[in-house]
């Protein structure tokens, strides 16, 4: 009975309904995600110790890393899982599942040891100081040379729950973990607690995320009959079509977050010149402006589970409309959400450090920042149906497109141009490129699969490329 409405939620619910239904599960836990990492920046800022907070948004770019792998098998498996379930392939759902849970182990355990055994190159690369990298290694510790396993395991089984329509569920896993992230922060970090400073972030954020995933794990068990996420090792074999079908789409987003890593670390060591405020600045701005795009990432995250399955099943009608509501939610809210931010920008740097140099910088940075989020939803939206549909080739032309074509030259040209306070238009320079690429790249795509032929075809690794 169970799978007979996740089934009737994919094909025969209006539309309006379904996206809100796998939406606003994924939304709520993209905010509640955004509170987790705001929690470090803003008991950390309590502390008014700039190097404390330099630490934290130094060693973000390794955090971010994790989504790289988080991409390959979380985003690849759960895109290939959903199109085998449009596809009535059940066996392949399972078989997809189990092969990205092993592998996101692996690459788990290997981020770990490779961070552990070359720390002090990593942390010259990052841009620490002398003043900065001890604070950076301590939080690296915990929430890296400890914590890559847990971190990336909670995040791929949450797209692996999402990819059957438990959206529910996948996320009252990630809120679980990122709310007792936020109730452990104020413990660890400040001198009323243990005292820990930056490193006491970093022992919460390991912490949750072992949490997250328990969550996870006992609900696969208790769910185990009626589930199609499979963690039985006896399904992990060698399936050529599946295994394609997964780095077909997981490869290119992999490449991405590797690319934003790329990004940031740039962003950071330009930053860093300028001194631990500025830096400190350029964190909690990056961290401020996190809320509106992790809601945007929400929204495209919760429908990728209806677009895979409707490619997969050949209604293409369905899955345009699917777009094309979740693009209106998601752009009017960024709109509103942008004329706020540009006109209270000092107000909110200012709930995380009472600094006036710090709310100088964090203030003009953040009017920065901001004015990219309604471009950067239309970008998502394209990217998240590239992944749902398998076009892999076209996910990663976007990320270079972002990156290297646009993004890393305009924060060299622009910080020669306008020092420091240049840097933060370079990502509105990408966005509002990639958004006109999206417009026209999604209107012939919809073009394109309206023909018989471009339907996708009935093997496991399915999609035209």
């Amino acid at each position: 009975m169970e799978n007979q409405d996740k089934i009737a939620l994919f094909e025969q619910t209006p539309v309006h309904r379904a996206v809100m239904t796998m939406t606003i599960p994924t939304v709520i836990s993209s905010l509640v995600m955004v509170l987790y990492n705001l929690a470090d920046t803003y008991f950390v800022g309590m502390l008014n110790n700039p190097i404390q907070n330099a630490a934290v948004t130094l060693a973000a770019p390794v955090l971010l890393a994790f989504n790289a792998v988080n991409n390959l098998f979380g985003v690849g498996a759960s895109s290939m899982m959903s199109r085998a379930l449009g596809r009535k392939n059940y066996d392949a759902v399972r078989r997809s599942s189990a092969i990205g849970f092993y592998f996101s182990l692996a690459a788990g355990i290997l981020f770990s040891a490779g961070v552990t055994a070359f720390r002090q190159p990593l942390l010259q690369l990052l841009g620490s100081t002398e003043e900065t990298a001890a604070a950076t290694a301590e939080y690296l510790l915990w929430t890296v040379s400890w914590g890559a396993a847990p971190a990336i395991l909670n995040v791929v089984l949450a797209f692996f729950v999402r990819a059957e329509g438990a959206t529910f569920h996948a996320s009252i896993g990630t809120m679980s973990g990122c709310l007792l992230n936020i109730v452990l922060d104020p413990i660890f970090i400040l001198p009323q607690g243990l005292d820990m400073g930056a490193a006491g972030a970093g022992l919460a954020t390991f912490l949750s995320n072992c949490a997250a995933c328990l969550y996870f794990f006992v609900l696969l068990f208790w769910k185990r009959k009626t589930t199609f996420v499979c963690l039985n090792p006896a399904m992990l074999r060698w399936e050529g079509p599946i295994i394609a079908g997964i780095c077909a789409v997981g490869i290119p987003s992999s490449i991405q977050n590797l690319l934003n890593v790329t990004g940031m670390t740039v962003l950071n060591n330009f930053t860093a010149v300028f001194g631990s405020d500025a830096v400190a600045a350029m964190g909690i701005s990056q961290k401020i402006n996190m809320v509106p795009m992790y809601i945007a990432m929400g929204v495209s995250q919760g429908i990728m589970p209806l677009v895979s399955y409707n490619y997969g099943s050949g209604n293409v009608r369905r899955m345009r409309e699917v777009i094309l509501f979740a693009a209106k939610i998601s752009l009017s809210f960024l709109v509103a959400v942008t004329a706020g931010y540009f006109f209270a920008s000092g107000q909110l740097v200012g709930l995380f450090m009472k600094n006036e140099a710090i709310i100088a910088y964090g203030s003009r940075f953040l009017r920065a920042m901001c004015i990219s989020l309604p471009f950067m939803c239309t970008d998502f939206l394209a990217v998240g149906v590239f992944q749902s549909c398998g076009f892999g080739g076209r996910a990663l032309a976007f990320a270079i497109l972002r990156k290297i074509v646009l993004e890393i030259p305009a924060l060299y040209i622009l910080n020669s141009l306008l020092p420091l306070y240049g840097l933060a238009y370079a990502q509105f320079t990408a966005e509002f490129v990639l958004a006109i690429a999206a417009v026209v790249v999604l209107s012939r795509l919809f073009r394109s699969l309206e023909q018989p032929e471009q339907l996708p075809r009935q093997d496991a690794g399915s999609g035209p490329r």
